[in-house]
């Protein structure tokens, strides 16, 4: 008798907006030509909440500064439910720190724009990001840090 090969499964179960905030700190921005300096944080993370499924997040915090003074700061944590079972050990940091963040990254520059807009502002789109080079550049310098740790 063989034995039946176990298929992999990765299937995003739920998208949602976990945490918002939008603040403007001062009605006198509207008074002023608009050229605003921003400031853009954006951060990843990944929790099991159970055997086969996993939280991944991506927060953006955006400040956007004109003539020195705070016009807005958006706040926006979107997040996902995935439900990743049979999968390879060595494959799962890449789904929760790549795969993942590139489905749940256009929800959350959709969420992003729509604040700014509906605070009177000009629209802001987040520029695309490349996950999987940002992925492939942290393992990078992860590895360099752990080689020289290791020559110390």
């Amino acid at each position: 008798m063989s034995e039946e090969q176990v298929q992999p499964q990765l299937a995003l179960e739920r998208i949602y907006t976990k945490d918002i905030s939008f603040e403007v700190p001062g009605a006198q921005v509207f008074t002023k030509q608009w050229q605003p300096e921003l400031n853009i944080n954006l951060s990843s993370a990944a929790e099991k909440i159970d055997p086969t499924h996993y939280e991944v997040s991506l927060k953006v915090v955006v400040q956007a500064n004109n003539e020195n003074e705070t016009a807005f700061i958006v706040d926006v944590t979107q997040s996902g439910i995935f439900l990743i079972d049979n999968v390879e050990e060595d494959r799962l940091p890449y789904i929760l720190g790549a795969y993942c963040p590139n489905i749940l990254f256009p929800f959350l520059r959709e969420a992003v724009n729509d604040l700014v807009t509906k605070g009177s502002f000009p629209q802001l789109l987040l520029s695309p990001i490349n996950f999987d080079a940002e992925f492939e550049a942290n393992m990078q310098r992860a590895q360099a840090n752990a080689a020289a740790q290791g020559q110390a």
